[in-house]
């Protein structure tokens, strides 16, 4: 069992920018990678970015790219999404989500859930 917590949301200017955390406990978590995911009103929800934990590669949906930024800190076992030049279109509860192996896009496939964190991009 893997447990996640997500902090750090909140309510910012467009260009403005935003850090979220994601706190793992449970488990050994070299063998999984962890994704962030959002989810606007009314909207499914959509892969943003993942990070697999022991080798550090990354990856990003187009939308996001060069404006985002997945890390991982292994001491605190702590996932973060630097987020900048936020637009109002980024509004959403942001998650993030672990499965083992391999970064997928497809949120079915991930196995655990934080309960989620909004952030509001105001125009």
């Amino acid at each position: 069992q893997v447990q996640l917590v997500e902090s750090g949301g909140g309510l910012v200017q467009a260009g403005g920018s935003l850090r979220l955390s994601c706190a793992a406990s449970g488990r050994t978590l070299s063998s999984y990678v962890m994704g962030w995911f959002r989810q606007a009103p009314g909207k499914e929800r959509e892969f943003v970015a993942g990070i697999r934990w022991s080798a550090g590669s990354t990856y990003y949906a187009d939308f996001v790219k060069g404006r985002f930024t997945i890390s991982r800190d292994n001491a605190k076992s702590t996932v973060y999404l630097q987020m900048n030049s936020l637009k109002p279109e980024d509004t959403a509860v942001y998650y993030c989500a672990a499965r083992r192996a391999v970064v997928v896009s497809t949120p079915d496939e991930y196995d655990y859930w934080g309960q989620g964190t909004q952030v509001t991009v105001s125009s």
